[in-house]
C-alpha cells in the first residue's frame, strides 16, 4: 500500500513540475536554515558539558551593588574549601596574558596564555596527548601547550622536555601536550603554566589574600550538595557569612555560577572573552522555526489552491471504494516525499554554506555524518515538516463529496479561502517582523558606532608597553617629544575602552563604608586628558604647569554626584584612594570607558609614572603610515627583544561589539531568506489564481479592459492581505525589539520610520511578485484563452 502511495505521489509531483519546484525550493531553503541554526544552537547549549563533573562544578563570582564580576581573590577558594566540607576541590586561573616566547631562535607573540593551579588538568577534562595530568603542572617553571601549538613550535619532534623562554627572562620546560580544546569550551587557552611559577612575585597569591579580585575560581561540590534543590543556596549563605567576617565590606554578595551556564548566562565584567548570549540563541531558534513555517505555509497554500484539480481524482477514488483514511495517507505520502526530496537538497545546501556560516557566526561547526542522532534529527525534521505541511491539504481534500465532485458542483468554500488568506497574512507578518528587526539591529549598531563616547577616538595609535620599554619611559618620552609626527602622545596604564580594574578602597566625607561601590581608576601622565579631548568641567586636569602628585585626583561627573557634590563645591574635597589621602582638583565630563551595555560608572583619574601600560599617539590621516614606521624604529631601538605591535583605538572599540555585528549579519541573511520563501509562495499562488481566472481575463479584455485594470484586479486582494500583515506586525516587532534593546544601557529609539520603511519594503516586494504574474496574465491574447468556448 505504502509503495503504491509513493508511486502515485511521485507521478503527481512529476506531473506538476512548477508546483513541485516552488515547494521543493522553499522547503529546502527553510530546512537548510533550520539545520544550520540548530547546529549552532546545539553547539551553544553544549558548552562545558563534556566535563565529567560538569553538573557539580561552579565558578565563584561576586556582586557588589550594580557591579558584577567573574573574578574573586586568590585566597578565597582555598580558604573556603578548608572551612566548608561541601566543597571537594578548588582550582584557580589567571586572566589571559599576552606573552612573548623564544623557541629555537624564533620569536612568537601569543595572547592565550594563563597561569593555573597544579590540579587544573585533574579538575577539568582536557585530555593530554603527551605527559601525565597529575604531574604535568606540579613543578614551577613548566608549561603545557595544545597540540596545534606544539606542532607550530616543534614540528613533528617530541615536545616533552623542550624549553620555551617566556618574556625573554624565564625558561619553561614543556611537561605536557594537550589535545586541542573542544570548540564548546569557555576556556580558549593555548598555553597553561602553574601558579607556583609566579607565587614569588604575586603577594596576593603567596599570602592568599581576600582583598584584590583578580583570579577566576572554580569549585567542585559534593554530589549531595550539587544535586540538592537547596544545597547550592545554603552553601552560598555559608560562604557569605564567612566573607562577612573576613572582609570589612559586607556589601559583597558571593554566588556560585554553574559551569554550564557560563557561556550563555554571563553578564559579568572582567570575564573570559567570547561568551554567547541566551537571548540570541532563543531569537535565532524562533527565526529558524518561523522560516520553516513560512515554507510549510507555501505548501499548504498551493495544495489547497490546487484542490479543484484534485477533486475529480478524489471523487473517483471514493466512488470505487477508497476510504478517507487511505486518501489522507495518499496525500500525506506526497507531502512526506516532497519533504524528503527537499531535505536531500537542504543537506547539499548545508554542506555548501557551512564554511560561510562559520565565518559570519565566528563558529567552528561541522557535520558528523557518523552521528546517528544527527540523521535521526533529520528524519524528525522530514516527518514533522511533511506532516505539518500536508496535514490540512490531506484533511481538506479527503473530505470532498464524490457525487458533487463528479457532477461538477464543487464550489470554493469560504473556510478554504479564509485559511489561505490567513496563511498568506501570517507569512507576511513574519516577513515584516524580520524586516523591522533587521532595521532596529542595524540602527543600534550605527548608534554605537556614531555615539559620542566623550573622547576623541580618531587617528589614535595604541602601542602596548612590554619588556624593557617601561623601564625606558623617560627615553621614549624624550624621543617622541622631538619627533614631529609623534609629539602628540600620552602614556597611561589602561586603555579607556573596556576598563576592567576597580577598587572598593575609596573614601570621602560622608561615604557609607559598607556600600560596596566599586570605582575604577585610571593612571596617566599630564597629557592624557588633552590628547583624548576629554572636557574639564571644573577645576583643572593634569598638565606640565603643576607638579606631579599622587595626592591630586580628577573625577568624573558620576563620582561627583555620588559624593553628593556639585561643580561649585567639589574642588578641594578630600578623597582617599587605596590608602592614599588626597583631594579633588578637577571634574571631567562623563565619558564611556566600558562598552555601551554598561552605564557610566564613577571614575578616578590619577597621575602615575611608575606603571606605564600603553602609549597613545594621535596622527593625521595622511601621515598614519609614516607615524607607524617611526614608532616601529623607536621601539626596535629601545626594546629590541620584543616585536613591535600596535592597534587603532577606533578598531579596538568596534571589536567590543563583534557579537552584535555577527548577530546583525546572520539576522540580515535569515530575513532575506524568509522574505524570499514568502515570495515563492505568493508567486505560486498568484500564478495559480491567474490560471484559474484566465477565461475571465479573456472576456474582460474582449470587453475593453486595460492591462492596468486587470493587473489591479488580480493584485488588490493580495495587497490587502499584506497591508493587514504590516499592521499586525508593528506591535509584535516593537515588543520583541524593545526587549532586545534592554540589553544596552545606551540604546537607540525605535523610530516610526523603521516601521514605515519595513511596511513599504514588504508592500513593494509583494507588489512586484504579484504584479509580475498579473501582468503576464493580462497581456495574454484573449483568442487563446477563449477559443475553446
Amino acid at each position: 500500500m505504502f509503495k503504491n502511495y509513493l508511486k502515485i505521489a511521485w507521478r503527481n509531483l512529476n506531473k506538476n513540475k512548477s508546483f513541485s519546484i516552488l515547494n521543493i525550493l522553499g522547503l529546502s531553503i527553510g530546512m537548510a536554515c533550520s539545520i544550520l541554526i540548530l547546529l549552532w544552537v546545539q553547539n551553544e547549549v553544549s558548552y562545558d558539558q563534556f566535563h565529567t563533573d560538569a553538573d557539580r562544578t561552579y565558578r565563584f563570582i561576586v556582586n557588589s551593588g550594580d557591579f558584577k564580576t567573574a573574578v574573586s581573590s586568590a585566597g578565597m577558594g582555598p580558604d573556603l574549601m578548608d572551612e566548608l566540607s561541601e566543597i571537594e576541590s578548588v582550582v584557580r586561573t589567571t586572566k589571559f596574558q599576552k606573552v612573548l616566547f623564544h623557541v629555537n631562535d624564533k620569536v612568537y607573540e601569543e595572547g592565550q596564555f594563563m597561569y593555573v593551579d597544579d590540579n587544573f588538568l585533574s579538575f577539568f577534562d582536557f585530555p593530554l596527548l603527551q605527559g601525565e595530568a597529575v604531574s604535568a603542572l606540579e613543578n614551577p617553571n613548566t608549561i603545557v601547550l595544545t597540540q596545534t601549538m606544539a606542532q607550530k613550535y616543534f614540528g613533528d619532534d617530541n615536545a616533552l622536555g623542550k624549553t620555551i623562554k617566556l618574556n625573554n627572562n624565564k625558561n619553561l620546560k614543556v611537561t605536557g601536550v594537550l589535545k586541542d580544546l573542544p570548540s564548546n569550551s569557555h576556556f580558549k587557552f593555548d598555553f597553561i603554566a602553574p601558579t607556583s611559577t609566579i607565587i614569588s612575585i604575586d603577594q596576593n597569591l603567596a599570602n592568599k589574600t581576600w582583598g584584590n579580585f583578580d583570579y577566576y575560581s572554580y569549585f567542585k561540590l559534593d554530589k549531595n550538595v550539587a544535586l540538592s534543590k537547596t544545597g547550592v543556596g545554603d552553601l552560598e549563605a555559608k560562604i557569605n557569612a564567612i566573607a562577612d567576617k573576613r572582609l570589612s565590606n559586607d556589601a559583597f554578595n558571593f554566588r556560585l555560577q554553574p559551569l554550564t551556564d557560563i557561556h550563555l548566562y554571563s553578564d559579568l565584567q572582567i570575564d573570559v572573552a567570547g561568551h554567547g548570549n541566551i537571548q540570541y540563541v532563543n531569537i535565532f531558534l524562533v527565526v529558524a522555526l518561523f522560516i520553516l513555517v513560512v515554507a510549510c505555509i507555501n505548501f499548504m497554500n498551493l495544495a489547497t489552491a490546487r484542490s479543484a484539480k484534485r477533486a475529480k481524482e478524489v471523487g473517483l477514488r471514493k466512488a470505487i471504494g477508497a476510504y478517507r483514511g487511505q486518501l489522507i495517507g495518499q496525500f500525506l505520502s506526497e507531502s512526506i516525499l516532497l519533504s524528503f526530496i527537499s531535505l536531500v537538497l537542504a543537506i547539499v545546501l548545508v554542506f555548501l554554506t557551512l564554511p560561510f556560516f562559520n565565518e559570519i557566526s565566528g563558529s567552528t561547526l561541522g557535520v558528523d555524518i557518523t552521528d546517528g542522532s544527527f540523521w535521526g534529527g533529520l528524519v524528525v525534521i522530514v516527518l514533522v515538516t511533511g506532516l505539518f505541511a500536508g496535514s490540512y491539504p490531506a484533511l481538506y481534500l479527503s473530505r470532498f463529496n464524490p457525487i458533487k465532485v463528479l457532477k461538477g458542483n464543487l464550489k470554493k468554500t469560504g473556510g478554504n479561502l479564509f485559511l489561505r488568506n490567513g496563511l498568506v497574512t501570517l507569512q507576511f507578518i513574519i516577513s515584516a517582523v524580520l524586516i523591522v528587526a533587521t532595521g532596529v539591529v542595524y540602527h543600534q549598531l550605527n548608534f554605537i558606532k556614531d555615539k559620542n563616547l566623550g573622547f576623541d577616538k580618531s587617528n589614535m595609535i595604541i602601542v602596548p608597553f612590554r619588556g624593557a620599554l617601561g623601564e625606558k619611559r623617560d627615553a621614549l618620552a624624550a624621543t617622541l617629544e622631538q619627533h614631529p609626527l609623534l609629539k602628540n602622545y600620552s602614556i597611561f596604564n589602561n586603555v579607556p575602552t573596556d576598563l576592567d580594574t576597580g577598587t572598593t578602597d575609596i573614601f570621602w566625607n560622608g561615604k557609607d563604608e559598607t556600600d560596596g561601590i566599586v570605582v575604577p581608576d585610571l593612571g596617566m601622565d599630564d597629557r592624557f586628558i588633552d590628547l583624548f579631548g576629554i572636557e574639564v568641567l571644573a577645576g583643572r586636569g593634569f598638565s606640565e604647569e603643576f607638579t606631579i602628585s599622587d595626592k591630586n585626583y580628577v573625577i568624573n561627573e558620576t563620582l561627583m554626584k555620588l559624593m553628593g557634590k556639585n561643580l561649585d563645591n567639589i574642588i578641594g574635597e578630600p578623597l582617599a584612594l587605596n590608602d592614599r589621602d588626597g583631594q579633588v582638583v578637577g571634574v571631567v565630563k562623563d565619558f564611556h570607558f566600558k562598552p555601551l551595555q554598561y552605564n557610566i560608572e564613577p571614575l578616578v583619574l590619577r597621575q602615575e609614572e611608575n606603571n606605564p601600560g600603553f602609549l597613545a599617539v594621535r596622527t593625521t590621516m595622511n601621515q598614519t603610515e609614516a607615524s607607524i614606521a617611526a614608532l616601529e624604529n623607536i621601539h626596535a631601538e629601545l626594546n629590541p627583544a620584543f616585536p613591535f605591535s600596535y592597534s587603532f583605538l577606533d578598531a579596538d572599540l568596534e571589536k567590543l561589539y563583534d557579537s552584535e555585528q555577527q548577530m546583525s549579519t546572520i539576522f540580515n541573511i535569515l530575513a532575506l531568506l524568509g522574505i524570499f520563501i514568502s515570495c515563492l509562495g505568493i508567486y505560486g499562488l498568484s500564478a495559480f489564481i491567474a490560471e484559474q481566472r484566465i477565461k475571465e481575463i479573456g472576456i474582460r479584455k474582449v470587453l475593453g479592459a486595460s492591462v492596468q485594470s486587470i493587473t489591479t484586479l488580480l493584485s488588490k486582494d493580495f495587497l490587502k492581505l499584506v497591508l493587514t500583515a504590516i499592521v499586525l506586525a508593528i506591535p509584535i516587532s516593537w515588543y520583541f525589539m524593545s526587549k532586545w534593546l534592554e540589553d544596552f544601557a545606551y540604546r537607540t529609539t525605535i523610530s516610526w520610520w523603521i516601521f514605515a520603511l519595513a511596511g513599504l519594503l514588504a508592500l513593494t516586494i509583494a507588489l512586484l511578485t504579484v504584479s509580475y504574474q498579473a501582468i503576464k496574465a493580462a497581456i495574454v491574447n484573449p483568442v487563446k484563452s477563449l477559443r475553446s468556448e
